[in-house]
């Protein structure tokens, strides 16, 4: 139930028309019960729940509630009887749950609650012992639609929904390295590393998803969310009521960008609508400027217009960016045996994107050769394009070869030894992207 919201081989293209490229999972799953140690809440306990000892339970009180548990009278000041969502006053699994440590059987109460969350079939059980095993914000996401029988989705459609949910979260963990109205391939790398702890379950029908963004380190990335979606929310409605698009160009400093309105226009595209919430980890308490409980946000087929032209105008609003770099030449290419030529380098530093192109004229593509062949990375200064996703730089010049110590020399020409086949001057067209 608790799985990667994305698995190896699910890349998209390299640019060249290979097809997709094999990328490791971004997320990786949090401790459930019989998987060892759980953080805070743990360690586990042989039965596979959380050690009783540990588990406030006001912390598993407010979770019960959040995932659909009604409290249905018990002693007052003492403790609670739970029941599952969907059941009536009198019938199926019930929980006793104190209000407190402060009586003799409270801990044995917790823990008779807890074996028989581990027991339960009721899907939002498990969820509710994964918040308990790291202390986690939760990002839900609802999609209205036609469905199957029984109420279940055709499996494209479910996968459509887990691809969407990974972007809007990707977008977030984009803003939070920084505020931009298309960030292209700068930050990808520390974006996508931010997300490594977060894990998902889905509703057995498919017509739900959930994260969990462990406090910390994902507390960040969930309050990006908070603001970037109820932004875009509030300009998409200025949009349609004005025909302006005034209000996109604030809501980046909210955290909108390209990345988020690409992710909602996934989101929402063959559904009736959408919603996506927010709810605090009751553990880690409420983050400044951002509301106890938050509204879910909602986005229907009738906001893609104005989706669809915010996307456009952040892509073609972005500026260029200044930069001096450092990479190490991994391909080089020229029409000829003289003249300019395009090079590919692999940042070492200055820009935080993984590769750039830059076409150089023959002196300056002839020192970068040079270093291609003994192992030395170039500096070169240009400007960062959005054009192409900040992977071209333009007007580059002063090209100079860079020292380095002899082991990252030495690890350099390794590179380069296992990278002949692209040295492509000698052996084919530069790939495009």
């Amino acid at each position: 139930m608790h799985r990667p919201i994305d698995g190896p081989g699910h890349g998209a293209g390299d640019g060249a028309g290979r097809g997709p490229v094999p990328v490791p999972p971004p997320y990786r799953s949090h401790p459930l019960p019989g998987a060892g140690p759980a953080g805070p809440a743990g360690p586990w306990t042989g039965d596979g729940v959380p050690d009783p000892g540990r588990v406030d339970p006001r912390v598993l009180a407010a979770l019960l509630a959040r995932h659909g548990w009604r409290r249905r009278g018990g002693a007052a000041g003492r403790y609670g009887r739970w029941t599952p969502p969907g059941a009536g006053p009198g019938g199926g699994t019930s929980l006793l749950v104190p209000d407190s440590l402060a009586f003799p059987d409270s801990e044995e109460l917790i823990g008779e609650a807890l074996t028989a969350l581990a027991r339960s079939a009721t899907p939002s059980a498990r969820e509710v012992l994964t918040g308990l095993a790291v202390p986690s914000d939760e990002v839900r996401w609802w999609r209205d639609g036609p469905v199957g029988p029984a109420g279940t989705v055709p499996w494209p459609v479910h996968e459509q929904l887990r691809s969407a949910a990974r972007k809007v979260l990707l977008a977030g963990a984009l803003a939070v390295r920084g505020r931009a109205g298309y960030h292209g391939s700068r930050h990808r790398a520390a974006a996508r590393a931010a997300l490594e702890p977060v894990v998902v379950a889905a509703d057995p029908a498919g017509r739900a998803l959930t994260a969990f963004l462990p406090v910390p380190p994902g507390r960040p990335v969930a309050v990006r969310l908070y603001h970037a979606l109820h932004a875009a929310r509030e300009a998409v409605d200025y949009q349609r009521a004005t025909g302006g698009m005034d209000a996109f160009d604030s809501a980046v400093e909210a955290g909108v960008s390209r990345e988020l309105t690409d992710a909602l226009v996934a989101l929402v595209r063959g559904t009736e609508g959408v919603r996506v919430a927010l709810a605090w980890a009751p553990a880690a308490g409420v983050p400044d400027g951002c509301a106890a409980r938050p509204e879910p946000v909602e986005f229907s087929p009738g906001d893609l217009p104005a989706l669809r032209e915010a996307s456009a105008r952040y892509l073609t609003d972005e500026p260029s960016v200044p930069v001096r770099i450092t990479g190490a030449v991994v391909r080089l290419r020229r029409s000829g045996p003289r003249g300019e030529g395009t090079v590919k380098l692999r940042v070492l530093g200055g820009a935080d994107v993984g590769h750039v192109r830059a076409t150089l004229d023959e002196e300056a593509y002839r020192t970068a050769g040079h270093a291609h062949l003994v192992g030395l990375p170039i500096r070169v200064v240009g400007r960062l394009e959005s054009r192409g996703g900040f992977r071209r730089l333009a007007d580059a010049s002063g090209v100079v070869p860079v020292q380095v110590d002899e082991a990252e020399r030495d690890r350099l020409m390794k590179s380069l030894h296992e990278d002949l086949d692209f040295f492509e001057e000698a052996c084919g067209p530069e790939e495009q992207g």
